[in-house]
């Protein structure tokens, strides 16, 4: 693609480093803000670096946040003994929109993926294991998507933690399988957590 300014190429081609941007839509959204007052171009720049340079993890769940502990996590009227292990920050929020659970997240970060060089180490799993060692947890509900990785991760877990007396759940499959849990209805995927089933029926030999 020829354009006529270098500058313009550099902003294009950053643009179009981010997920599901081509280089088309890039350059019309480049120019879409090169259209725009510089004062809008502006917020938008010191807003992106304050989230990139300020934003914080919750030391509790592993969510983003703006402070040490998340309002999910500091909220006290939030069942705390029920724990509900996620992937990433889009799961919470999307458990979130159904509002129909009343515990608290783990966010692992990811899913054990051997192909992309995924490994259990590479996850927030082992503060998970010392939650549920500390003996104050009474339910762990895995809400990972339902793909063999997701099921892969759900195990890995669940043979670390079936030693402790916890209640091990998942929730149900109104989620078809190989769906991202972020692309679930809201009343699809709130239907599934309220009809979550034992963890131990849900095994699946590999």
């Amino acid at each position: 693609m020829e354009l006529p300014s270098k500058l313009l190429e550099n902003a294009v081609n950053e643009m179009s480093q981010l997920p599901g941007i081509g280089k088309r839509t890039a350059l019309r959204l480049v120019l879409h803000l090169l259209k725009q007052p510089s004062e809008q171009t502006e917020l938008l720049s010191a807003a992106l670096t304050a989230m990139r340079n300020d934003i914080q993890y919750c030391k509790e769940c592993n969510t983003i946040s703006d402070a040490d502990v998340c309002g999910i996590c500091s909220n006290a009227s939030r069942d705390k003994s029920i724990i509900c292990v996620v992937e990433d920050v889009r799961d919470v929020m999307a458990l979130e929109n159904t509002g129909m659970f009343k515990g608290v997240y783990h966010v692992l970060g990811g899913k054990i993926s051997p192909i992309e060089g995924v490994g259990p180490s590479q996850l927030k799993i082992t503060s998970l294991v010392e939650k549920v060692k500390e003996g104050n947890v009474a339910e762990i509900i895995f809400a990972l998507s339902s793909t063999m990785e997701g099921d892969t991760t759900n195990f890995y877990i669940y043979r670390q933690i079936k030693e402790y007396e916890v209640k091990t759940s998942t929730i149900a499959r109104g989620i078809a399988v190989g769906d991202e849990l972020e692309y679930a209805d809201e009343v699809t995927l709130g239907r599934s957590l309220l009809n979550r089933i034992p963890f131990e029926t849900s095994i699946k030999p590999y």
